[in-house]
């Protein structure tokens, strides 16, 4: 929203619902810890990716990124999501690579396609974990990994990441629905890591693309061949402006079509009455694919993850693993 940039006057209106909020996270945030509302124990270690700012930080590329480095390593990484926007008449759902994204959600088919084990969607996570724990038993050093987890307190966590945009910050640093946060921003000192994702010199992460892939023949591009260029630009993601920037970065003249998160697309959202190439991110790709023409193009990224960072969170997961390996053998 406009003002969350900023502590003015739409936003101070909004200043008493986001302390009754505030009031309502922070409760129930005690409840947790106090065992009023207890917390589900899983057998193996859990880590939870999320972040504490409404709108994309990165944290589906960073699952990706570390869901690659688990398997590595040995690990068998569960996916759990929550299958946002998904209208499967079952959950919960084990996701496959080329499961319709109006069915299992649009994150939950990239993850499937893009990190390489097996990802678990549902809205019920505990009833999830159960389920994957079931579907790969024979599978040793098994660990669940939370997509968009932070705030989901009804799984125990073993090691908690956040996920920080670098480049827009926290906003007015206010909660719902005066400002972007969905906890106050003293949550982030209790995580385990943070990673900031953005192009400063203290970032941990960066999100690259330069290769285009075009959604009707799978013809791949250099996108540095396309400087110059004007495209049409779709991002119907939480923070859109970032996408467009990539594009304009690279040499692209850009003509913005910002969409909500997880938007529906249809066919007709991508018509456009002139034969400028489309240009949409992997998130929308999946829900555009099936009717797609070659004027259409996804622009993939990765996350690229400082080594340290990987490193740290490896050293603290193999600790974790040992000690759970120590309780079932007690």
């Amino acid at each position: 929203m406009p003002w969350w940039t900023s502590r003015g006057l739409i936003a101070r209106i909004f200043l008493p619902l986001s302390l009754l909020f505030a009031l309502v996270v922070l409760t129930r945030r005690l409840a947790y810890r106090r065992g009023w509302i207890k917390s589900i124990p899983m057998p193996c270690p859990v880590i939870v990716v999320g972040n504490i700012l409404v709108g994309g930080a990165g944290k589906t590329p960073f699952i990706i990124t570390l869901a690659r480095e688990l398997i590595q390593q040995g690990y068998c990484p569960l996916i759990l999501t929550r299958g946002y926007r998904g209208r499967s008449q079952t959950w919960p759902l084990l996701v496959d690579s080329d499961q319709d994204a109006a069915i299992a959600g649009d994150e939950a088919v990239l993850l499937a396609r893009r990190a390489g084990c097996p990802v678990i969607a549902g809205p019920d996570r505990v009833e999830a974990a159960h389920f994957g724990f079931e579907s790969f038993r024979q599978e040793p050093r098994r660990v669940l990994l939370l997509d968009d987890g932070l705030q989901h307190y009804r799984i125990q966590r073993d090691i908690e990441i956040a996920i920080e945009d670098g480049d827009r910050g926290y906003g007015n640093g206010w909660l719902l629905p005066a400002g972007p946060l969905r906890e106050p921003l003293g949550r982030l000192q209790e995580v385990d890591f943070r990673i900031v994702n953005g192009k400063s010199s203290d970032a941990d992460m960066v999100l690259q693309g330069d290769i285009l892939v075009n959604l009707a023949d799978s013809r791949r591009e250099s996108i540095s061949n396309w400087r110059g260029r004007k495209v049409h630009a779709l991002a119907g993601i939480g923070h859109p402006e970032r996408f467009f920037r990539q594009l304009e970065q690279s040499g692209l003249e850009v003509i913005r079509h910002p969409y909500p998160d997880h938007f529906g697309f249809r066919e007709e959202h991508i018509l456009f009455d002139d034969p400028l190439p489309v240009v949409m991110t992997e998130k929308d790709a999946v829900k555009c694919e099936k009717f797609a023409s070659k004027r259409h193009w996804v622009l993939p990224v990765e996350a690229n993850v400082e080594h340290r960072c990987i490193q740290a969170i490896s050293h603290r997961l193999e600790a974790v693993m040992q000690e759970k390996q120590g309780e079932q053998d007690g």
